[in-house]
């Protein structure tokens, strides 16, 4: 997808290369204030998606993914939320910026596709007519007709069938799979070069997850966008991702390539989530390992390594892990692959390899 698109209203990107990310965040922080103390939701989150690149988001419920993507979308109410960092959208700082900048921003040059499209689709309008006002509100002087024409056109290109037929349907006369198709047309519509794909593929049979995987690989081939997947399924991550971005507590505790990390994984985290699923390579009648405990509460988060309370290492960082937050710092050997722990690199090599046997 080109950098600059004359003659589609954009506003003017602020200069940049060619090298440098779409998307890049840093230092993100979101607070909620509530009755029972404040929510560090996020917590000093980073990262960088070029386009035509894919960032996989990951970690259990309550980690912070989808309120990282929230705050990038500028959906957050400023009412009950403090967001603070940067956000870079094509060379431009969007955190602070008017809410009504923003919001041209969305659909535009980002787009969201949420885990529940029947929630998200309005149940008393037709499909075809949702995807054709979403193009209709970032272009002004288009006409029914056109928004009716990009609309079918983008109903095909995501494969549902006879899409001029299907654009007079409602929400209700869909599977959820072609709901969802539905949303992705909505969300691309308007060739944006940022796409957030929340849980998307959540409550969709095996086959049918397979089929929107590899839609968006296949957009993505053809748009070029950068996509920020939140998911916490490694297999889809596995699938589709360039980076994987694990967070816990509202915080990064290990980022690099999909392959760093999924085969030579450097945090206690990662090690509970991968043994947590199923393997082909292992033994089919082998019990999964659930991590013990639960996710720490976001409003009292432990001293030290969020994680430690469920770590069964934190004991040999002499006590670190008990008052000492971990810097996100690169496991050596010139990799960009980072992770955030007081164990020794050696160390962390020698556990994953002898106790707990998820190298891949």
């Amino acid at each position: 997808m080109p950098a600059d698109r004359p003659g589609d209203g954009r506003d003017a990107p602020a200069e940049r290369t060619a090298t440098d990310p779409y998307l890049r965040v840093t230092d993100l922080r979101v607070r909620f204030d509530t009755a029972d103390g404040v929510v560090r939701a996020v917590d000093g989150v980073s990262f960088a998606v070029e386009r035509g690149r894919t960032l996989g988001i990951v970690g259990e419920s309550g980690s912070g993914k989808s309120v990282t993507s929230l705050a990038v979308l500028g959906l957050h109410d400023p009412r009950r939320a403090t967001v603070s960092g940067e956000i870079t959208l094509g060379g431009r700082q969007i955190v602070g910026l008017p809410e009504e900048t923003v919001r041209r921003l969305r659909g535009r040059d980002m787009a969201m596709v949420f885990q529940d499209p029947l929630s998200a689709l309005h149940p008393y309008y037709t499909v075809g007519r949702q995807v054709a006002e979403a193009y209709r509100v970032h272009h002004s002087g288009a006409g029914r007709r056109e928004a009716h024409a990009r609309a079918v056109d983008m109903l095909g290109r995501v494969g549902i069938p006879q899409p001029g037929r299907r654009f007079d349907q409602y929400p209700h006369e869909f599977s959820g799979g072609m709901r969802q198709r539905v949303m992705i047309a909505m969300a691309l519509v308007n060739d944006p070069e940022l796409l957030i794909a929340d849980e998307p593929t959540t409550a969709l049979d095996v086959t049918v997850q397979a089929q929107i995987l590899d839609l968006l690989a296949d957009l993505q081939a053809e748009f070029g966008s950068a996509i920020v997947l939140i998911t916490h399924d490694l297999g889809v991550v596995s699938q589709v991702a360039d980076e994987v971005l694990v967070m816990y507590g509202g915080r990064v505790v290990e980022h690099g390539t999909v392959t760093e990390v999924l085969r030579s994984p450097g945090h206690p985290y990662t090690w509970g989530l991968l043994g947590s699923v199923p393997s082909l390579r292992g033994d089919a009648g082998a019990e999964l390992t659930p991590i013990a405990g639960n996710p720490p509460s976001l409003i009292d988060l432990p001293a030290g390594c969020a994680f430690h309370p469920r770590c069964r290492w934190a004991e040999r960082t002499e006590g670190r892990s008990r008052t000492v937050v971990p810097e996100l710092v690169p496991v050596g050997g010139g990799s960009a692959h980072r992770v955030a722990c007081h164990l020794p690199a050696a160390e962390r090599s020698r556990i994953r390899a002898d106790e707990v046997g998820v190298a891949r």
